[in-house]
C-alpha cells in the first residue's frame, strides 16, 4: 500500500499549531461571541449543527440567560472534524461536533498541546455501525470484501469510515496496510475518484454512501453494521471554555436536546430543513435521520458507546495517528446531566426504535409505515408514480436502505431486502430454495 500521503497527513495533524490565538469569545465586556464548529453535510450531527442552527434554539437559550451579556453565535461549517479540532486547540472554536474517530483525535491533540477538550454529549449513533458503508461504482464486478484485494480504495484516514474499512478488511483476512492501495481523500474527492474510475471502492461516512446510491453513482459493497460495533457522532467542548462559561455550554446542550426532540417529532420536516440548508436531497437525509433512519439521536452518553470508543483507540494507534488515549478522562457528562436534569436517566436507558419499512409519498409531509418489506412493495407497485422514496431495513442488520437500491432475495413467500450482495448471498447459502432476484421481480411478486 502506498503510505506517503497518509503519513504526511498524519504528520500534519500532529504538528503543533503556530497560531495559537486567544479565546473564540470576542467582543466588549457585555458582548460575547460563541463560536460553534459543525459539519453541515455530516447529517448525524444536525442536532448540534445544521438543524439546531436553522431552528434558532441555541440563540434563544442564550437570550434566556439574562446574565448581563449579549451573546452572538458564529456558526462555522467544515467538511470534516480535523479542521474543527485544529481551530479548537487554537482557541478559535468553543464547541464542535464530529464522529467518534475524529473525537479521539480531538482528545489526543488537545492533550498534546495542553489545550484539553471534553466529550460533552452525543448527536446521532447506530449501535451496529451502520453509519459507515463501503460502496463501488454501479457497473463494478466487485461483490465482496475479498475482491478488494489489490484494489484502490478511497477513504478519509482518521475517520470512522476508515475505521470501518480497516476492521472489515481484517475480518476478511486482508491486511489493511498491504492488501489494498488506500487513497487518503476528502469525501467529495473520493466520490469523484469513484465516478472517474481512479478508485475501485469508497469507504465513507454519512451521508456520502446514501447520496451516491440515491444518485445512481454507487452501489453498496459492505454494510458497516455487519461489524456489529457501535459508531456515533458527538459534541466536544474546550475545557477552559466549559469551566469559564458553564451556563453557556448547558444552554447549548438544552438547545441540542430541543432540536433532538423536534427531529423525533417532525422527522420529515426536519429532513426538509436539513436538505434546504445543505443542498442534499431530502430523501437521503431521511434515510439516515428519519423515524426509522440509520441514525438514532440522543444527547445521552451511553456506556455502550464509550465502550466502542475505547476499542477505536487501537485502530488509530495502528494508523500512527495517536498514541494511548484516556477515554474516561476525555468524557465529561456533568454539563449534559445538569442541562437535562431528571430526564437524563430516561434518555440514558432508551433504545433505538425497531427497524421498519416506510414510503414517502410525493407531496406528503409524513411517511407511511408497513409491517413488512413485502407490504411496502405491494404499495409501491400500486402507486409507481406517487412515490418520492421507499425505505426497507436489511433483513439481517436492520440498516435502512432505498428499496430500489437494495439486493432482494425471494425465500418462499418472503421477500427480503439486503444492503450489500455479500449478506444476501450468505442468506441464500443458508436457506435452500432462496435466491437473489431483481427489484423489478420483487415488485412483480409482491403485486
Amino acid at each position: 500500500m502506498k503510505r506517503t500521503p497518509i503519513a504526511l497527513s498524519a504528520a500534519l495533524l500532529l504538528l503543533p499549531l503556530s497560531a495559537c490565538g486567544g479565546s473564540a469569545e470576542a467582543g466588549d465586556a457585555k458582548t460575547v461571541t460563541i463560536t460553534v464548529g459543525y459539519q453541515s453535510k455530516t447529517i448525524n450531527t444536525v442536532t448540534a449543527g445544521t438543524l439546531l442552527r436553522s431552528l434558532g434554539y441555541f440563540e434563544r437559550a442564550l437570550d434566556a440567560l439574562h446574565d448581563g451579556h449579549v451573546y452572538k453565535v458564529d456558526w462555522q461549517d467544515y467538511a470534516t472534524g480535523a479542521p474543527i479540532t485544529a481551530q479548537m486547540t487554537a482557541g478559535k472554536i468553543d464547541i464542535g461536533s464530529m464522529g467518534d474517530f475524529p473525537l479521539l483525535i480531538n482528545a489526543a491533540r488537545g492533550k498534546q498541546l495542553g489545550k484539553p477538550t471534553r466529550l460533552v454529549s452525543v448527536t446521532g449513533y447506530n449501535l451496529r455501525g451502520g453509519l459507515n458503508t463501503i460502496v463501488t461504482s454501479p457497473d463494478s464486478t466487485l461483490s465482496s470484501l475479498t475482491s478488494l484485494k489489490g484494489k484502490k480504495v478511497s477513504t478519509s484516514v482518521g475517520s470512522a469510515a476508515d475505521g470501518t474499512l480497516v476492521r472489515a478488511l481484517q475480518r476478511a483476512g486482508i491486511d489493511p496496510d498491504k492488501g489494498i492501495e488506500k487513497l487518503n481523500q476528502q469525501p467529495a474527492v473520493g466520490a469523484s475518484a469513484l465516478s472517474s474510475g481512479s478508485a475501485d471502492a469508497l469507504s465513507q461516512f454519512v451521508a456520502w454512501p446514501g447520496l451516491l446510491a440515491h444518485q445512481g453513482k454507487a452501489k453498496a459493497l459492505y454494510d458497516g453494521a455487519q461489524l456489529n460495533l457501535p459508531t456515533f457522532h458527538g459534541v466536544t467542548a474546550r475545557e477552559d471554555f466549559a469551566q469559564r462559561r458553564p451556563a453557556v455550554l448547558e444552554a447549548f446542550l438544552k438547545a441540542q436536546t430541543e432540536a433532538t426532540d423536534y427531529l423525533d417529532a417532525h422527522p420529515v420536516a426536519a429532513a426538509e430543513k436539513v436538505a434546504e440548508a445543505t443542498g442534499l436531497p431530502a430523501e437521503v437525509v431521511y434515510l439516515y435521520n428519519g423515524a426509522h433512519g440509520i441514525a438514532t439521536f440522543d444527547p445521552a452518553i451511553k456506556p455502550r458507546l464509550l465502550s466502542a470508543l475505547k476499542q477505536d483507540v487501537s485502530v488509530l494507534k495502528a494508523e500512527k495517528l495517536t498514541g494511548d488515549i484516556d477515554v474516561d478522562s476525555f468524557v465529561d457528562d456533568r454539563y449534559v446531566r445538569k442541562a437535562l436534569g431528571a430526564d437524563y436517566a430516561k434518555r440514558l436507558a432508551s433504545l433505538p426504535p425497531a427497524a421498519a419499512s416506510e414510503v414517502w409519498p410525493k407531496g406528503a409531509q409524513k411517511t407511511i409505515g408497513f409491517k413488512s418489506p413485502a407490504e411496502l412493495l405491494r404499495h409501491v407497485a400500486g402507486h409507481k408514480n406517487g412515490i418520492r422514496a421507499a425505505y426497507v431495513p436489511d433483513a439481517t442488520t436492520g440498516t435502512l436502505w432505498f428499496a430500489d437500491r437494495a439486493v432482494w432475495v425471494a425465500d418462499g413467500y418472503q421477500l427480503l431486502p439486503f444492503v450489500a450482495p455479500a449478506t444476501a448471498k450468505a442468506y441464500v447459502a443458508a436457506h435452500p430454495g432462496a435466491r437473489v432476484i431483481t427489484y423489478a421481480d420483487a415488485l412483480g411478486r409482491a403485486s
